[in-house]
């Protein structure tokens, strides 16, 4: 049945307040509204419109998710109910951090966040490999010996795997130095050199010295470090700006990258590198001390909090701190890594929780979100768990708080700690010191058992009537089951069939949970793949007709002859760039084969824009499909096998 437009416009008009709202855009699956007061939301009014398809709140706007082709047609009709003015995506952005205050902490967060995020898989491989080699050489593990004493044979294996591990922490300031460059604005080639420069081997530490018309200059090694490199690079990118606008061009290109190099260099090894390496050992001294010092309480109390942390973002630092214990770790002058366990038991506690609530409701929708954040968490993703589930009913986030607070506790005083970065979840135990991990998954299951029958028993007892009972069903109860067969014969009759569909660019295939935006990663607009872009050309994944083909170039969408409706958006928040950077040769209506050109991206521009460049394909229907399954691929080519639909 189709959408009464006017009539959803209407229903989210009267939800949000038509005195509250304050600006409204769309993009290519949502509306995006700036409100005067959040708190005058009707939420229950939302959740239970069964054209609505989410919602949330991020950077100061209320989104309301509808989906693709529909969202333009409500956008007009508030539009016309309201009189507001139409803006677009980009000036709404503007228009919502002018009503709100720029918090400095929150900003430099985001910035460690921005520049660690990136380099994280580089330290998850060589701590992972660190543990492997941990498991060849430690003792104790099978017997009194390693395995390397037991079988010499392997010995040449583990000192490879050792070098590789080594080699990440070793030369981490390259790795800063690349993606704080980046984040800086700088040139990303002169954040590797300042990076390489800063860790060559020619350095001979800090007793040996360069003489500088009598200035003696230490040749410290900053192998290891995080802070000091951080700094030079902010140096580097102010310098590089700086003379990019003073330099005439003739001379600009060669000589901004030689002054900006050997004055951040000079800079470096005489005032920034000492005063920075000073501070980072303050800062990883400190959290070891306090470790040392308050013990399982300290880890209990640090367990206790940590979801509320995540709740207020304060834990995307977390890994600037993570990295510089991991490097003391690996270089012989640390433990080790207490605060991915702390996260990881945190974690799966919110999982346990989540699963509780699938157990207790009797809500269709509930318990779908329920299923897939509970196993989210239980991996390392927590936030559909805790905003989605947990927070909505206050009890379950307060059971997992107290779940995680006793088994972080028992860790610390079992000494678990973790030898690299990973999935702070049940699969964490890849990461941990081989010797500790019988403890870490004992304390993992003393965390998921607490907050489930917390949960859970609280819940039988407490869950008001609005949690438990059938809400917003569209008439239909929700504890009833459609038979294998209606759903056969409803298949049929929507005219669907089995289908496969392709990939429409090149690239690296992903799970769409990793996707940095939570509508796609919820999978709020329907199951599907990602594809993190290797090549600018899209290409129709079906034969069928274009559905929506926005003006922006950024997304279209496909209705297959099969009946499968496919979007394909490419890029996170790229309608702000209102088709700059963007091609387009089909027209909505159009009918297309597979494999015919849909339209170009130039990748670089967009990244160079500061946009991620991530192509979401997603099945819109998938409530219509039996299974909605990605093909289980890494590197893929357009016209390869991307997702399989099961009618019937």
């Amino acid at each position: 049945m189709a959408m009464n437009y006017n009539a959803v416009a209407k229903r989210v008009i009267a939800a949000v307040g038509e005195d509250n709202l304050v600006a409204a855009a769309h993009c290519a699956t949502r509306l995006r509204l700036v409100l005067k007061d959040d708190s005058k939301i009707d939420q229950a009014a939302l959740d239970k419109d069964p054209d609505v398809k989410g919602t949330f709140k991020t950077d100061g706007q209320y989104q309301v998710i509808i989906g693709p082709g529909d969202v333009d047609n409500v956008y007009n009709e508030l539009i016309k109910e309201t009189g507001l003015s139409e803006v677009s995506t980009d000036d709404l952005k503007k228009i919502a951090a002018s009503g709100k205050k720029v918090n400095p902490v929150m900003a430099f967060i985001k910035l460690l966040s921005d520049i660690f995020v990136p380099i994280i898989p580089a330290l998850v491989a060589g701590g992972l490999l660190m543990a492997l080699n941990n498991f060849f050489t430690s003792p104790g593990l099978f017997g009194p010996k390693s395995l390397v004493q037991i079988n010499p044979a392997i010995k040449g294996l583990s000192d490879m795997i050792q070098v590789m591990s080594a080699a990440p922490f070793m030369f981490l300031p390259v790795l800063v130095g690349i993606s704080a460059a980046k984040r800086f604005g700088a040139n990303q080639f002169l954040g590797a050199a300042i990076g390489l420069i800063m860790t060559t081997p020619q350095l001979g530490g800090s007793t040996h010295y360069w003489n500088i018309f009598g200035l003696h200059v230490a040749q410290t090694n900053y192998q290891y470090q995080v802070i000091p490199v951080l700094a030079a690079i902010w140096i580097l990118a102010f310098l590089e700006k700086k003379l990019h606008k003073v330099l005439p061009s003739a001379v600009d290109f060669t000589f901004t990258p030689l002054l900006s190099v050997m004055i951040t260099g000079f800079l470096t090894f005489t005032i920034v590198g000492p005063v920075m390496k000073t501070v980072s050992d303050w800062i990883t001294n400190g959290f070891v001390w306090l470790y040392d010092t308050a013990g399982f309480i300290g880890m209990g109390l640090f367990g206790l909090c940590y979801s509320a942390i995540v709740m207020t973002g304060l834990h995307q630092s977390f890994p600037a701190i993570e990295t510089q214990l991991l490097a003391a770790f690996a270089s012989g002058k640390g433990a080790g890594d207490f605060i991915f366990v702390v996260a990881s038991m945190a974690n799966v506690a919110q999982g346990a929780a989540t699963f509780a609530i699938w157990f207790l409701t009797k809500n269709k929708k509930m318990k779908g979100l329920s299923s897939s954040a509970g196993v989210s968490a239980l991996l390392g993703i927590t936030e559909p768990a805790l905003f989605g589930v947990n927070l909505k009913y206050r009890f379950p986030f307060f059971c997992a708080l107290i779940g995680s607070g006793f088994a972080s506790a028992l860790a610390g005083l079992l000494h678990v700690e973790a030898a690299s970065l990973g999935s702070a979840g049940f699969l964490g135990f890849l990461s941990i010191y081989p010797k500790t991990i019988p403890m870490y998954v004992v304390c993992e299951l003393v965390s998921f058992a607490i907050a489930f029958a917390l949960t859970f028993f609280w819940g039988k007892s407490h869950l008001k009537e609005e949690v438990a009972s059938v809400e917003g069903e569209s008439g239909v109860s929700a504890d009833t089951e459609v038979p294998a067969e209606q759903q056969v014969e409803a298949a049929k009759t929507a005219g669907l069939a089995d289908e496969i569909i392709l990939a429409p660019v090149d690239g690296v295939s992903e799970d769409l949970s990793a996707v940095n935006d939570e509508v796609f990663s919820q999978k709020l607009m329907g199951n599907g793949a990602a594809i993190v872009p290797s090549d600018g050309n899209v290409y129709s994944p079906v034969t069928g007709t274009v559905s929506v083909a926005y003006k922006t170039g950024h997304a279209y969408g496909l209705k297959s002859d099969d009946g499968a409706e496919v979007l394909i958006h490419i890029g996170l928040d790229t309608v702000n760039l209102n088709g700059q950077h963007f091609k387009s040769f089909v027209t909505q209506g159009q009918h297309i084969e597979k494999g015919d050109k849909l339209g170009e991206v130039d990748l670089d521009a967009v990244k160079a824009a500061g946009y991620d460049t991530t192509v979401m394909v997603v099945v819109t229907n998938t409530p219509s499909y039996n299974d909605v399954a990605r093909v289980e691929a890494s590197d893929v080519k357009h016209g390869d096998n991307l997702i399989a639909l099961t009618a019937h």
